[in-house]
């Protein structure tokens, strides 16, 4: 037996004709007639499939495309394709729509429909359009039409208890019903003049092309893992840290992060103040240092998340870190839960704002260190449509980094994103509870087949100074959104539960 799939030709009209009669034999055997084949293959040969068993037509899908617009989601069969005169096709419209797909009964075995729908999406991909509509037969609802409306019934094939030889099929091929049509298609009667409106997401879809500013596929992720030294003054360190954004910029990475809490070495002049007073006169240098931070990513032509820094704001000390983008713009990111260590010894206390953020490389959310051990946060950014979430941290054990490296861990799984954590290492003996840092940054995935086997994209050096370059493919997560093993932002049993903020 030989199977070959390949564009419809005018010489197959006969083998389809006697093929459409077989599959169409429980309303009337209906078929395509001549001159209307011989018309699409004039407007749109592309779009017209067939395939082919030891050389005898035994499945065909055909299709048009429409600008979408113009017909919304109530329109009927006849409508759509212009009075069956396929008018309505516009080569410069936005949706593939599928007239037609049928397999021979004694070919059904052999998964021929599902090869015609893969053909289908390659083509609407290949033509950049937005999706692929159709209108669905429920054959099966004949059975079932006395006792359930066709809403019960289509949640039932959904749930499989039901099945249904067409809608069953359309939905294990990732299509979605977007609403039950009347009288879509008259005269059939196993549907009792029922029709489902099915529709596929071309999540590669481009809206409008552009030469330049192009949004990015793959980005680029540079992390500082920090050495904690004592530093001459407030400008020796930002020499430090000019010199690892020119170094991460060098290899064209569109973000740098750094870790929370870096410039502690400051405090060390004011040590004979206290830990509570140390930490607010540190905080004084936070306003130069987002200016400094700011100046450096246009020089640069790079992201920065400038790692976290305190700051005191009416009176209260808050954990502030800045995402300043390349084009001159920043925003603020504070940090939700204080430790209890910076509770108790510097009198911090908690935000209340979460922000998003968009940027030329994507959409990105910022987890300041102990916030990351919080999965409802990460879940909000998840709905939000954030693709990166950057963890700048600061842990003195091993304990306390593990807390970090497993819940970010955690967080890329359970919501489909990378997560890039970056912390500080090193001692600082002359600063009161700075002592020690214990880091290994590190970038991670979700876990699924795209990816890598233990989720872990790349990861630094413990306790040593570097920074660690990679690279994040934005495009895979469309792909596990859409067509992962396991989805578990799609299965989440939402009417059992919900993430939902009070303020």
């Amino acid at each position: 037996m030989k199977i070959e799939l390949r564009n419809l030709q005018f010489e197959d009209y006969r083998g389809l004709r006697e093929a459409m009669i077989e599959a169409y034999a429980g309303i009337g055997g209906d078929f395509w007639f001549v001159q209307d084949i011989q018309k699409l293959l004039e407007l749109f040969p592309e779009g017209q499939l067939c395939v082919l068993v030891d050389g005898k037509v035994v499945a065909s899908a055909l299709s048009i495309i429409v600008d979408y617009r113009k017909y919304g989601d109530s329109h009927t069969f006849k409508e759509i394709t212009g009075n069956y005169t396929f008018s309505t096709h516009d080569s410069e419209g936005d949706v593939l729509y599928g007239i037609e797909l049928f397999v021979h009964p004694e070919y059904r075995g052999l998964r021929l429909g599902r090869r015609l729908y893969d053909a289908r999406k390659e083509l609407c991909e290949s033509l950049n359009l937005r999706a692929i509509i159709a209108g669905g037969r429920i054959p099966n609802f004949k059975n079932f039409a006395d006792s359930l409306t066709p809403r019960e019934y289509i949640e039932k094939v959904r749930l499989k208890e039901i099945f249904d030889p067409t809608l069953t099929f359309q939905m294990s091929n990732d299509f979605h019903v977007k609403k039950i049509l009347k009288n879509y298609l008259p005269g059939d009667t196993e549907s009792k003049d029922f029709a489902t409106l099915l529709e596929w997401n071309n999540i590669y879809y481009s809206e409008e092309e552009q030469l330049i500013n192009v949004p990015k596929q793959v980005v680029r992720l540079g992390l500082v893992q920090w050495q904690m030294r004592l530093f001459d003054n407030f400008d020796a360190l930002v020499e430090q840290v000019e010199y690892f954004v020119d170094a991460v910029s060098d290899y064209k990475a569109h973000f740098v992060l750094f870790p929370a809490l870096f410039n502690a070495p400051l405090m060390a002049e004011y040590n004979h103040l206290g830990e509570a007073n140390a930490i607010r006169e540190l905080a004084k240098h936070t306003e130069p240092l987002l200016q400094k931070f700011i100046q450096l990513a246009m020089a640069y032509n790079i992201n920065i998340i400038t790692g976290s820094m305190p700051i005191v704001e009416d009176g209260r000390l808050l954990n502030v870190t800045y995402l300043c983008r390349r084009d001159g713009t920043w925003e603020s990111c504070y940090k939700i839960h204080p430790v209890p260590a910076e509770i108790s010894a510097w009198g911090m206390v908690g935000d209340s704002r979460l922000r998003i953020f968009d940027t030329d490389s994507g959409r990105i959310g910022i987890l300041i260190d102990y916030d990351v051990c919080f999965p409802e946060l990460g879940r909000w950014y998840a709905r939000q449509g954030v693709q990166i979430l950057f963890v700048p941290f600061l842990t003195d054990t091993q304990n306390g980094y593990n807390r970090i490296r497993l819940c970010a861990q955690a967080r890329a799984i359970e919501n489909e994103c990378y997560v890039a954590i970056a912390g500080c290492v090193g001692n600082l003996p002359k600063v009161n509870n700075m002592d020690i840092q214990y880091a290994q940054s590190a970038i991670f995935t979700p876990s699924d087949f795209a990816f890598p086997s233990n989720g872990i994209r790349a990861e630094a050096t413990p306790n040593t100074e570097m920074t660690l370059i990679a690279d994040a493919d934005l495009e895979l997560l469309k792909e596990l959104h859409e067509f992962g093993s396991v989805q578990t932002l799609k299965n989440r049993r939402k009417d059992l539960y919900e993430v939902r903020f009070r303020k």
